[in-house]
């Protein structure tokens, strides 16, 4: 950064390896734009923008914390000194830990090795990319110098926060299952911002359902019917819901599965935590095979302890008007008719489909990622908050496409209600590739993709509404 305001802002006098006083006075003078002598959170942040549009939008909050020692709600010249010098020392150390060599200045093998080290993997060609936006004398390796001058004012305290770019920390919603950040940061859990964001997203989460119910309900019936002959369009299938029961009925089942997201995202996020701690070793930062392998296994506990939910949604949803009085009588009468095994119909294609699901989402996910590093890196190793949600719903989208027909044959269990309609899972895929070919374990897919775009830009629009609500940026 600050070989931009060598040009602009500091004397050729402050351009040298030690920062002297009269460098700290021209910075902290282009800060304070009212000549008080203090430079409150809108000079600091006004700052930050004109120098460099890197800083995301809490880094002048993260300054601000960690300057302003005497809690006055502004920055005096000298606590803006010690600002900078602590963080220098910050950044002399981050720079050490990746000069593994010891040699004075950053390769791209050592860039390589410190992004793989938090499970990132990229070429030296990428890697060649990161340095050319540090490097500014073209020898295409960074010096002490270039690092400080880069990072300067930057609120990144350590190399793995430095290089954490790409760790998706957006919780995506498609409808019916929950992805979950890599991880919150340590500053996150210390200030409990963490659980505002997961309320946050949860509440986002139960606007995009209810706004999307109606085509996740006709998916569920498309994949209940067996005939092969039986097509309708879509604007028929939903005339035929309203006329069955109603324009409500279209969100028949989606109370439930609007519940169940408060309980399914606090055990994958808990089980996620636990099994990274289990998969490493001396805390060491998981790879992508660990992060994979964490990742199905978060997911196969909280789809396990509330898999219920799942039978009694898919009950409520293909359930007559007043078949059904609510949640609890929709159980009873299961318990009932059905016995306590009703609740566990389905239960092994939904746990299989998980690692296609897991898998795929995370392959796409990091082809995307270092297709962008590769192409469109020259600047800056951020890609920006837009470019990581559009990677994350299309990968999202491939690992559902390619999980869909164990999906089908899980709502296709878990509705049998007779004795003569539970078949065997091998027996009921032999039965749908006979009866109805390869395209009948695609049922349903249409308004599955349908809802795709509505529920990935209803849920941004809710969850930065929300955001602003519980005060996050």
């Amino acid at each position: 950064m600050l070989c931009w305001l060598r040009g602009f802002v500091l004397p050729s006098a402050a351009c040298q390896s030690v920062y002297t006083q009269l460098a700290y006075e021209v910075l902290f003078e282009d800060l304070d734009r009212n000549g008080d002598g203090v430079v409150d959170i809108v000079e600091l942040r006004d700052g930050l923008r004109n120098w460099n549009s890197a800083f995301d939008s809490d880094s002048e909050k993260t300054i601000f914390r960690a300057a302003d020692s005497n809690a006055d709600a502004g920055l005096d010249f000298e606590e803006f000194v010690q600002y900078l010098q602590d963080h220098e020392k910050k950044m002399k150390l981050a720079f050490k830990s990746l000069d593994r060599n010891n040699d004075g200045v950053i390769d791209a093998s050592e860039i390589v090795a410190a992004v793989q080290s938090l499970g990132i993997y990229i070429s030296l060609s990428q890697a060649n990319d990161i340095l050319k936006s540090m490097d500014s004398d073209g020898s295409m390796t960074v010096d002490w110098d270039e690092w400080r001058d880069f990072f300067f004012l930057h609120p990144a305290k350590t190399i793995s926060e430095i290089i954490r770019f790409w760790k998706r920390s957006t919780i995506i919603d498609m409808g019916e299952s929950i992805s979950i950040p890599d991880e919150f940061t340590e500053q996150e859990k210390r200030s409990g911002v963490w659980w505002k964001r997961l309320v946050a997203a949860g509440i986002a989460s139960a606007i995009t359902r209810t706004c999307t119910a109606p085509l996740d309900r006709l998916k569920v019936l498309m994949q209940v019917r067996r005939s092969k002959v039986s097509k309708m369009g879509l604007v028929n299938e939903f005339k035929q819901m309203i006329k069955e029961g109603g324009l409500f009925s279209l969100w028949r089942g989606n109370g439930v599965n609007v519940f169940k997201i408060a309980p399914e995202t606090a055990l994958k996020i808990g089980a996620y935590e636990q099994y990274k701690k289990l998969l490493s070793f001396d805390d060491a930062n998981l790879g992508v095979l660990q992060r994979f392998i964490a990742g199905s296994m978060a997911g196969a506990t909280s789809q396990t302890c509330i898999y219920p939910m799942e039978v009694i949604k898919t009950r409520l949803i293909l359930g007559k008007t007043g078949e059904y009085s609510g949640v609890v009588d929709c159980c009873r009468k299961l318990l009932k008719t059905e016995g306590i095994q009703a609740f566990g119909k389905g239960y092994v294609p939904n746990l299989i489909g998980i690692i296609p699901y897991a898998g795929l989402d995370l392959a796409i996910f990091e082809l995307l990622k270092n297709y962008w590093l590769e192409h469109y890196s020259e600047k800056s190793v951020n890609p920006g908050i837009a470019i990581v949600l559009g990677c994350s719903t299309l990968s999202h989208t491939c690992g559902q496409l390619a999980s869909f027909p164990l999906n089908l044959l899980r709502t296709r269990m878990q509705a049998a209600i007779l004795e003569k309609e539970k078949i065997p899972m091998f027996q009921l895929i032999q039965e749908i590739y006979t009866k109805e070919g390869k395209r009948g374990f695609f049922r349903g897919l249409t308004p599955n993709i349908i809802k795709l775009l509505p529920a990935v830009g209803i849920g941004c629009v809710a969850n930065e509404l929300v955001k602003l609500l519980f005060g996050l940026t």
